[in-house]
């Protein structure tokens, strides 16, 4: 085994592609195939799920990637501190995300990144927020950013914006008159019928104990569906389906425009935090090191970062 066939490894892992990863290290497919076919030898497992579409790891793959992925990291990082890497200040981040802030958050990061270092690359993954952390922890993300914190060995969690769920309903004469009344109760909720996120969405979580701070169980409520995509949810709350919970980032425009109105929910304080999350037990690329380092300057006013 040697770090060309790890390298070749990783990249096909990462980009679901022999061609990707081909393309990516100057060499030809058959090259990297090669390379991935030698392994698969020495350590007598199947690495690669093929079919005609992608490329999945195996669970063998799986394994494998959380070591090799570190030891190209390491090697990357000598050749950066000792000026030998050819394409120096040229890095690939990969970035997971929930849905909140890829959506909302990171485009300001990602132009405020661009302008300071713009030989930089980075790959944005959208998951749930379990699913950010898992791919912390398997080292198959440099970065994440998640709503909910996890209890996961190795995970260094940074708040740095805070998040405010609403109720939100149609812009209809009836949730009007509700607003208006303006009791402060959401008693009301239990009439209802609600769409929730997905499970393992952080928002759905923190819903969930915001909404049992208030008061009001969700296994009280009505749920009739739970969605993943939010732009699938907001068009059916505007549509009379039902109503959801969602931030007020994501219904900021359409409350704006007048087709969503927002409710909030009595005793949520200032939100809950959107964290930016890194496995400290790896270190960090110099790429990673300037990211941080960029929302720090974009969300955190250049506070120090814990």
């Amino acid at each position: 085994m040697n770090l060309k066939q790890l390298e070749a490894f990783v990249h096909v892992a990462e980009g679901g592609s022999f061609s990707k990863a081909a393309k990516a290290l100057f060499l030809t497919q058959p090259t990297i195939s090669a390379h991935v076919s030698s392994l698969e030898k020495e350590l007598n497992a199947r690495l690669f799920i093929r079919n005609t579409k992608e490329v999945n790891l195996s669970e063998d793959g799986k394994d494998l990637y959380k070591y090799a992925k570190q030891i190209v990291e390491l090697e990357k990082n000598i050749e950066e501190r000792f000026g030998t890497r050819p394409d120096e200040g040229k890095q690939c981040i990969t970035i997971a995300a929930s849905t909140i802030p890829a959506q909302y958050l990171l485009p300001r990061i990602l132009i405020r990144f661009r302008e300071k270092y713009p030989d930089e690359q980075f790959k944005i993954v959208e998951a749930d927020s379990s699913e950010v952390v898992v791919r912390i922890v398997e080292h198959m993300a440099d970065i994440g950013f998640t709503g909910t914190v996890l209890e996961k060995k190795h995970c260094k969690y940074i708040p740095f914006y805070k998040d405010e769920l609403a109720i939100i309903t149609p812009n209809t004469e009836k949730y009007q008159k509700i607003r208006q009344e303006g009791k402060g109760s959401i008693a009301w909720l239990k009439k209802e019928q609600l769409i929730m996120r997905e499970e393992g969405s952080g928002t759905r979580s923190e819903a969930e104990k915001q909404l049992k701070t208030a008061g009001v169980e969700l296994v009280h409520l009505n749920v009739i569906a739970s969605i993943a995509n939010q732009e699938t949810i907001k068009k059916s709350v505007e549509q009379g389906v039902g109503i959801t919970i969602l931030s007020r980032l994501a219904a900021a425009e359409e409350e704006k425009e007048g087709r969503l109105l927002t409710f909030p929910i009595p005793g949520a304080d200032e939100g809950r935090d959107i964290n930016l999350v890194y496995n400290k037990n790896y270190q960090l690329s110099h790429s990673a090191e300037r990211f941080i380092k960029v929302v720090k300057e974009v969300y955190l006013g250049m506070q120090p970062m814990q």
